[in-house]
């Protein structure tokens, strides 16, 4: 069992920045590390779409196109955490984003595990 909470969606203007969060719950016996991590977001009237993700060890990251040199994802093993820093934010950003989780990076880009319920963020142009 794994469960994902994001934190932090509002409203941010055009060339603004914003950070959102996620909280990883485990079951007994599993640990974060196990996962590699990532975002997806779904803007209005289309499908969810990666965003970003992280590996296990935190030592490589993948991007996007749309957000490249824009956003930038972390992780804190201690705090069993995952973070998105979006800055440069243009009206195409505005999206739910939703944080994830798989045991394997490849599966990261086409169907992860693992899904939380999403935050919205909103950016004024």
């Amino acid at each position: 069992q794994v469960q994902l909470v994001e934190l932090g969606g509002g409203l941010a203007q055009a060339g603004g920045s914003l950070r959102i969060s996620c909280t990883v719950s485990l079951t007994s016996g599993d640990v974060f590390s196990n996962y590699a991590m990532g975002w997806f977001r779904q803007n209005p009237g289309k499908a969810r779409r990666f965003v970003a993700s992280i590996s296990r060890s935190g030592g490589w990251t993948d991007y996007a196109y749309s957000v490249k040199g824009r956003f930038t994802i972390s992780r804190d093993d201690a705090k069993g955490t995952v973070s998105l820093q979006m800055n440069n934010l243009v009206p195409d950003d505005t999206a739910v984003y939703f944080c994830v989780a798989d045991p394997a990076i490849g599966n990261m880009r086409d169907n992860p595990r693992y899904w939380g319920q999403g935050t919205q963020v909103t950016v004024a142009s």
